[in-house]
């Protein structure tokens, strides 16, 4: 009998009338059922965050710390119990869903480490003669009750990099999980309330969208932090008032391939970051450019690479390349190909669907306009173009309507200082792939794709205000 999970309303676990289904993308199949929360819900969720925010803003520093720190050891010894939900609730292999478990644990390490880090100045004033003896002190302060959306490819990491940064600052928070993979945050959920958090900072509400736009709109909320589809964000953007708002929205981000770059180590890691996670990854290598000196020969190695890769059940270990989220997802991959190649375009390999699994695919021979290059594919694929300067490949690179992260594979330091200084991006990686991601950087991007940045330190920063105390020592004598 599948397992069945209530949601959590500040601290409380509560049924709905109509729980769904959660499905493993492989087969189909049903593995658990999960209650959805309603509008009282979500409006009794607000309440309960607008009242603990009370309790939470003034928690010490130590106690922030220990509840974090508590949190990720929990989520260390349960690590077997999340790695078979997220292989079930999203199709993972179980190496990809070891590695996220891993990262989650170090995110919350890590907000931990830096609830004890949020500092502030001490300001000269004394500028100009009718300041003199005035000085100013900072904080950060918590802004209130967080509300965090997050999408199914990585829903344990990415829901602590929404948590983590909220409880390290003295915020409640509410989450949204994806409805396709609602039960390792719930999960989370429960331990979350063994840590000594107070219980009503915390609410876990699996729920249609129409219905978390309740909660969007509501001012009570501070600060909305979603991650996600570009169109969602900013219609979420849009009708959330006056609430501070982070975004990230992912991308298809490039890769540019030098001359001078050691071939074998960039064909591994371009092959590692296009179609892990079966490419639903929100850096995920998409558009692949290679100098014209090395082109066939770097082609040729990425060829025989995607062809060593296994596609299959998640959960034998010996699978490289699981399904895709949805049989629609899969489908929707297989018609960007297939109206590529009607454009001229060159299938090299792959783009077959059968059922959720996509085939890995490589495509050549296209156009900056085909879609499969101008939108975010989130899928098991590249396409891989020629480029004759670095100054080329750059400009190629910058042709998009997003701006996450890109990956350049050179040693040559003027080029590097080039992409640093004019990629139209959040981040440059240098003889790596953009898909690189330490969860303590400062991580999000510009143009589509968001707003604001996440990693624990900076996600603190957009989840807290500078306050200033400015103080006249000369204004209290007598």
């Amino acid at each position: 009998m599948m397992n069945e999970y209530p949601f959590l309303v500040g601290g409380r676990w509560r049924t709905g009338a109509a729980p769904i289904e959660v499905r493993f993308p492989y087969t189909g199949e049903s593995v658990a059922l999960v209650h959805q929360a309603g509008k009282q819900d979500c409006l009794d969720a607000v309440a309960c965050a607008k009242m603990a925010f009370e309790t939470t803003r003034r928690l010490s520093s130590a106690d922030r710390c220990r509840i974090l720190s508590d949190l990720s050891c929990l989520v260390a010894k349960h690590s077997e119990e999340f790695v078979d939900i997220l292989v079930l609730e999203g199709g993972k292999t179980r190496s990809s869903a070891q590695q996220e478990v891993v990262r989650a644990a170090t995110t919350l390490r890590i907000s931990s480490e830096e609830a004890g880090r949020i500092n502030g100045e001490l300001l000269p004033l004394d500028w100009t003669a009718d300041t003199v003896g005035r000085f100013g002190i900072t904080k950060r302060v918590p802004l209130g009750p967080v509300l965090g959306i997050t999408p199914f490819n990585f829903p344990l990491n990415l829901a602590c990099h929404k948590i983590g940064p909220a409880i390290a600052a003295g915020n409640p928070i509410i989450m949204k999980p994806a409805s396709a993979t609602p039960v390792s945050l719930l999960l989370l959920g429960r331990l979350a309330l063994e840590t000594g958090l107070p219980p009503e900072a915390l609410s876990i509400l699996p729920c249609p969208a129409a219905t978390a736009e309740i909660m969007v709109r509501d001012p009570r909320i501070a600060v909305l932090t979603f991650t996600g589809s570009p169109m969602v964000g900013w219609h979420l953007k849009q009708i959330s008032g006056s609430k501070k708002v982070i975004l990230e929205h992912g991308g298809n981000a490039a890769v540019i391939v030098h001359s001078d770059a050691m071939l074998p180590y960039a064909v591994s890691r371009i092959v590692t970051g296009a179609f892990s996670n079966a490419g639903q990854v929100c850096i995920s290598v998409q558009r692949v450019f290679i100098a014209e000196s090395v082109y066939y020969q770097t082609l040729d190695m990425i060829q025989k690479s995607v062809a060593a890769l296994k596609t299959g059940d998640p959960r034998d270990p010996g699978t490289d390349i699981g399904p895709m989220i949805t049989e629609e997802a899969a489908s929707r991959a297989e018609n960007l190909v297939r109206e590529a190649v009607e454009q001229g375009a060159t299938l090299l390999c792959g783009g077959k669907q059968t059922g959720a699994l996509f085939t890995p695919t490589v495509v050549t021979d296209t156009s900056h306009e085909m879609r499969i290059n101008c939108e975010e594919a989130f899928a098991p694929l590249i396409t891989v173009h020629k480029y004759e300067t670095f100054n080329e490949a750059l400009s190629e690179a910058n042709r998009s309507d997003f701006g996450m992260q890109i990956g350049i594979f050179t040693n040559y330091f003027p080029f590097i200082l080039q992409a640093f200084e004019d990629a139209e991006v959040g981040g440059v990686i240098v003889n790596d792939i953009p898909t690189f991601r330490a969860d303590q950087m400062p991580y999000g991007g510009i143009k589509a794709s968001g707003a604001g940045k996440e990693g624990p330190r900076y996600a603190i920063r957009e989840m807290t205000e500078e306050k200033i105390l400015v103080i006249n020592p000369q204004g209290g004598l007598p």
